[in-house]
C-alpha cells in the first residue's frame, strides 16, 4: 500500500510538472512578446511549484486516507467506500485543477504588472495547462488504482456510475493531443495580428500535441484494451470447458460492467453444470440430456425395453445387526458396483428403492440389443456382487413393451417405466432369492438376446409368479 501510494504521488507530481513546463515555455518563449523581467516568472514558478507540491501532497494524502483504512483491513468496505474509490481519479484531478486555478492569482498580476502578456493570454494558457495536467492525472490515476479497485469490486460494483466511460476517455485523449494544441495555435495567431505565425511556436505546439496526445492515447487505449483482452482470454478458456476462470474487475465504467457481466455469466455456467451433473446423477445422464434438449413433458410412449431388478438379500437383518451409518456405507458400496456394471453395459439405474434398484436398457435412448445388454449386466453383477461388505443380492431380468415417460405433476415428477415387464422383473428377483444362482431371467428376455449371450443361459422350467395367472418360463445362468 505504501509503495502504491508513493508511486501514485510521484505520477501526480510528474503530471503537474509536465503541465507547468508547457505553460512556462509557451508564455516565456512562444507567444511573441518582449521577454522583459522573465526572471519574475521564474521566481514565481519555483515558489508556487514548491507551494503546490506541499499542499497537493497533503490534500491528496488526506483524500487517500479513507481508501487506505479499508484497504489495509482496518474496517470492512461499504458501498460508500466503493463509490469513493471509483471516483478518486476525478477527485485527484479536481485537487490539481484547484491548485492550477490558484496559480492564476500569482501569474496574471505579475505579467500584467510588467506588460509581458495580456491577462487573457496568461489565463487561457494556465487553463490549457490545467486541462492537460488534469487529463493526464485522471488517465494515470485510473490505471494506477486498478489494484485498489479490484479489491473494492470483489463484492459488487458501485451502484453509481458517475465516472468517465469509454467515449469520455477517448475524447479526453483527443483533447490532450489535438484540442488543446489547436487552441494554442488560435492564441498564437490572435497574438500575432497580421504578422506571419512563428514557425518555432507552431513546432512547439505540434510537439506538445504529438507527445501528450500519443501518451494519452496509449493510456486511454490500454485502459480499454487490457480488460477486453482479459475477457477474450477468459472466453477462450470457457470454450475449452474451463469454467474456473474469473476476470479481475477493476473499472467502474462500462468496462467494469463488462468484466462483472462475464464473471456472472461464467458463474451461471458453473451453476448450470452443477445442476446438470446433479440432475444426471438423479435421473440418469441420458434422461437429463433429453430433458435439457427437448424440455420436460408429462406422459409417456410405448417402447421396447429390458429391465434388470437387483435387490439385497437379508437387508432387514442387516439393519438390526449393524449401526445405521455402517448400513448406509455398505449399501453405497453395493450400489456403486451396480451403477458401474449397468453403465458399462449401456443401461442406467432408473431408481433406488431402499435396498433395491431398477435398471433400464433401451430407454430413453432406444437400442436394439437392450435385452442382450440387460442379460450381460446380470452376469457381471452376479460375479461382482458375491460379497460386497457382507451383502449378497438377487437379480431378475425381463424384457418387453413398456410405457416410458415423466409421471407425476408439473411441480414434481420422475422419469419411470410402467408395464408388465417391470412387474415381471421384480417378481423374478423375489424368486431368485430362493435359487442357488440368485439370478433369473424370463424366456422372453432371453429370446430377444443375441446368440452369443444366450449360450450363457439355460432353461429353468416354468412358474406362476405372484400376481400373474399365466406361467412364466424361466432362464438361469449356466
Amino acid at each position: 500500500m505504501q509503495r502504491l501510494q508513493a508511486h501514485f504521488g510521484a505520477c501526480m507530481v510528474l503530471a503537474n510538472v509536465a503541465g507547468g513546463a508547457i505553460v512556462f515555455l509557451f508564455l516565456g518563449f512562444v507567444l511573441p512578446k518582449e521577454q522583459r523581467f522573465l526572471s519574475a516568472n521564474v521566481i514565481a514558478l519555483i515558489s508556487y511549484a514548491i507551494f503546490s507540491v506541499v499542499v497537493g501532497c497533503l490534500v491528496s494524502a488526506r483524500a487517500f486516507l479513507p481508501i487506505r483504512e479499508w484497504a489495509l483491513g482496518n474496517r470492512p468496505i461499504t458501498s460508500a467506500d466503493r463509490r469513493y474509490v471509483v471516483r478518486h481519479p476525478l477527485r485527484q484531478s479536481g485537487i490539481n485543477f484547484a491548485l492550477w486555478m490558484g496559480s492564476e492569482a500569482v501569474f496574471v498580476p505579475i505579467n500584467a504588472r510588467y506588460g509581458l502578456h495580456s491577462d487573457l493570454d496568461v489565463a487561457h494558457t494556465i487553463l490549457m495547462g490545467a486541462a492537460t495536467t488534469c487529463g493526464l492525472t485522471y488517465l494515470l490515476a485510473e490505471r494506477m488504482l486498478r489494484p485498489i479497485n479490484q479489491l473494492a469490486f470483489e463484492g459488487e460494483l458501485p451502484t453509481d456510475k458517475y465516472v468517465p466511460g469509454v467515449k469520455s476517455r477517448l475524447l479526453l485523449a483527443w483533447a490532450l493531443g489535438t484540442g488543446i494544441p489547436l487552441l494554442g495555435v488560435v492564441m498564437l495567431a490572435a497574438d500575432h495580428g497580421s504578422r506571419p505565425l512563428s514557425i518555432g511556436g507552431l513546432i512547439f505546439l505540434a510537439s506538445v500535441g504529438l507527445v501528450t496526445g500519443a501518451f494519452a492515447m496509449v493510456v486511454a487505449a490500454k485502459s480499454i484494451a487490457d480488460p477486453i483482452e482479459s475477457v477474450t482470454s477468459a472466453l477462450s478458456a470457457v470454450e475449452a470447458e474451463r469454467l474456473d476462470v474469473k476476470v479481475p474487475v477493476y473499472d467502474g465504467s462500462q468496462i467494469g460492467q463488462l468484466q462483472n457481466g462475464f464473471n456472472s455469466m461464467v458463474e451461471g455456467l458453473r451453476e448450470r453444470r452443477r445442476l446438470r451433473d446433479l440432475f444426471g446423477r438423479q435421473v440418469g445422464v441420458d434422461v437429463a440430456r433429453q430433458a435439457l434438449e427437448r424440455g420436460v413433458h408429462l406422459g409417456g410412449e410405448q417402447v421396447e425395453a429390458a429391465m434388470l431388478f437387483v435387490d439385497v438379500i437379508g437387508s432387514t437383518e442387516l439393519a438390526h445387526s449393524r449401526p445405521p451409518a455402517e448400513v448406509v456405507a455398505a449399501l453405497n458400496a453395493f450400489f456403486a458396483v451396480v451403477v458401474d456394471a449397468v453403465d458399462r453395459t449401456g443401461g442406467f439405474v432408473n431408481k433406488f428403492e431402499g435396498d433395491a434398484a431398477l435398471c433400464l436398457f433401451g430407454v430413453p435412448v432406444p437400442r436394439e440389443d437392450a435385452a442382450t445388454c440387460a442379460l450381460l449386466a446380470a452376469r457381471l453383477l452376479r460375479d461382482r456382487l458375491r460379497d460386497v461388505r457382507g451383502l449378497s443380492a438377487a437379480i431378475g431380468v425381463s424384457a418387453g413393451p413398456v410405457v416410458a415417460g415423466n409421471i407425476g405433476t408439473s411441480e414434481r415428477f420422475e422419469y419411470t417405466v410402467i408395464g408388465d415387464a417391470v412387474n415381471e422383473a421384480a417378481r423374478l428377483t423375489e424368486l431368485a432369492k430362493t435359487k442357488p444362482g440368485r439370478v433369473l431371467a424370463s424366456a422372453t428376455a432371453l429370446a430377444r438376446a443375441n446368440a452369443a449371450e444366450r449360450v450363457h443361459w439355460q432353461d429353468d422350467g416354468e412358474v406362476i409368479l405372484r400376481g400373474r395367472a399365466q406361467p412364466t418360463r424361466l432362464a438361469a445362468l449356466r
